[in-house]
């Protein structure tokens, strides 16, 4: 952790994460450094259909943020605010990639600060990461592409299990 952070300062980093892409990771790793204490909140919308399970998707936060002591992965449903009120976060962490993002996230960050009280933390994703979504990456999984390149291993691994069901 940096000398800068404040101390007792959560951050959030909230997402769907289906799945964690190396962009993610870029801005779960950079966050770690800034704050004391990082919550990567994995949503869970029983309305929306994802690729993975929660469970798979805790799984892979958990296992490719274990070399990070100060981040920690949990669920919630509902409306993030509420979660980050839940969990005494002070600030909400969100990747950039392009200004469209910028458009929807700026939106978004007023909604919570009006909303929560909330300040939002823009980082900006490695350029080498701008092209990555994680329903890109998703499209390449469903035909059968090589994910490799864009995901943490875990989350190939977990992708390519003999039980995933591309069908679902």
């Amino acid at each position: 952790m940096s000398d800068n952070a404040k101390p007792n300062q959560i951050a959030l980093f909230p997402g769907t994460f289906d799945p964690v892409t190396l962009g993610h990771m870029d801005i779960i790793t950079r966050a770690a450094e800034l704050f004391e204490h990082l919550i990567v909140a994995v949503g869970h919308n029983p309305d929306k259909k994802t690729m993975l399970s929660l469970h798979q998707r805790i799984q892979i936060l958990q296992d490719t943020t274990r070399d990070h002591p100060n981040v920690s992965v949990e669920s919630y449903s509902g409306l993030t605010i509420e979660f980050a009120k839940q969990v005494d976060a002070t600030v909400i962490v969100r990747g950039l990639r392009n200004t469209i993002d910028m458009e929807y996230e700026a939106q978004m960050a007023l909604a919570n600060r009006a909303l929560g009280g909330f300040e939002t933390c823009f980082l900006l994703t490695d350029p080498c990461h701008a092209h990555l979504s994680s329903s890109l990456v998703r499209q390449i999984a469903s035909m059968g592409g090589d994910i490799s390149p864009l995901v943490p291993k875990v989350a190939v691994e977990h992708i390519r299990h003999p039980l995933f069901d591309r069908n679902r």
